[in-house]
């Protein structure tokens, strides 16, 4: 068999790292595009939702066209259209040309994601692959707070659209990065033989794929549906400026990182699945103590917004933890139809990403409530999930 050749660890960082960049660079700007295009907050929240529609079906064809044409191509043509979607949302002059652009833009940057995960675990095995996904994570932990910190200071100095502007120019960017130094490493040529079909069958009947599959999804739709909803609630409730709300991502970065950093130590000690279910444990107290501080909330003054804050930590803390482990334990078992997996894997995923950042756009009322007992209740179903989980495992194994 030929020998995989391992692209660099900061080029995998910044693959899968532009299309999180891409979603939450505008989310402080999301108030000023209500305005500027005459739309209600539930409608521009609609862009977030659509973002991971176009993601979603993205994942699914890259995926898929990464088996067949090579994962080098199908970065390079995901890229392009990438930024094609970008110049698309600078021009955008109404709410419905916004939500078709960020379709093909998402469609695009979708290739960072699951092509980049479908080199790393046909290049990495074992612990080490935990490692490096715990690693990756860690570093990417900060691009949610790179996002918004750029496009709030943007959004304020020059408007919102110079934020899609930077966009255009970064895709440029990582379009020449990954032509000069992006190498092939599918290895299996035959792969467009797959059936398509008898994968998914196959996927349906793994524990590990429909368990980690709904905890993937479900606690980036926590995240990406902050992102939705926090730009309402820190500048129009606790009236931050733009730029100012930019620099609360650091606490969404320092939870994520803190988290995988403690999900690394624990593989020392803990097999991945048990720490899984640690991480959904701090998931649910983070979200009890942010629907106990929203509902005894009074005004909207520094102390409230700092305890806030602090709840929301533990909950992304949490996230910190698990996800890392999901993503690494997922598809050990595909490791034949790696690509065309991935691409099925990931869609499932994002679908439920989608459905996520949508209910909160439906639910969005200006209630500090509703985001808190909204998270609650996702984390409950993904913490029953997870200890199902363990406990079927452990009668398999005894049996």
């Amino acid at each position: 068999m030929k020998k995989v050749s391992v692209p660099s660890l900061w080029l995998m960082i910044i693959l899968v790292a532009f299309p999180q960049i891409s979603e939450t660079i505008y989310t402080p700007s999301l108030p000023d595009i209500s305005k500027a295009l005459h739309v209600s907050n539930n409608a521009v929240q609609l862009t977030l939702s659509i973002y991971f529609a176009g993601f979603a079906l993205g994942v699914f064809c890259w995926g898929w066209l990464s088996d067949i044409i090579g994962r080098r191509p199908a970065m390079i043509w995901g890229i392009v259209t990438y930024g094609l979607g970008s110049v698309l949302c600078y021009l955008a002059s109404s709410i419905e040309l916004l939500l078709l652009s960020r379709f093909v833009q998402a469609f695009g940057a979708s290739t960072g994601s699951v092509v980049t995960q479908t080199i790393l675990r046909e290049s990495v095995d074992g612990h080490k692959r935990h490692v490096m996904f715990a690693q990756i994570s860690a570093v990417i932990a900060f691009t949610p707070a790179i996002g918004p910190l750029i496009g709030g200071w943007i959004d304020q100095i020059f408007g919102f659209r110079s934020v899609f502007l930077t966009l255009v120019v970064m895709s440029v960017g990582i379009l020449l990065c990954t032509f000069i130094t992006l190498p092939e490493t599918r290895t299996n040529v035959t792969t467009n033989r797959i059936n398509i079909f008898a994968v998914i069958k196959r996927m349906i009947r793994d524990s590990k794929v429909m368990t980690f599959g709904v905890l993937i999804g479900g606690t980036n739709g926590i995240l990406f549906s902050y992102y939705a909803e926090a730009p309402f609630i820190f500048i129009e409730y606790f009236k931050l400026s733009p730029g100012v709300f930019g620099f609360l991502g650091i606490v969404v970065a320092f939870a994520s990182v803190i988290g995988a950093q403690i999900s690394k130590r624990l593989l020392l000690a803990y097999q991945p699945e048990k720490i899984i279910y640690k991480g959904c444990i701090v998931m649910m107290g983070g979200a009890t103590i942010l629907s106990i501080v929203a509902l005894t909330g009074t005004s909207a003054n520094m102390i409230y917004m700092s305890l806030f804050l602090i709840a929301l930590f533990i909950l992304l803390l949490g996230i910190g933890i698990a996800l890392p482990n999901c993503l690494s334990l997922a598809l050990v078992d595909f490791q034949d139809v790696i690509g065309t997996a991935g691409a099925i894997f990931s869609l499932g995923y994002y679908v439920i990403v989608t459905i996520t950042i949508w209910g909160m756009s439906q639910l969005h009322t200006g209630s500090l409530l509703v985001m808190p007992v909204y998270f609650l209740l996702l984390v409950i179903v993904m913490t029953v999930l997870s200890r199902m989980f363990i406990y079927n495992n452990k009668i398999k194994k005894s049996a």
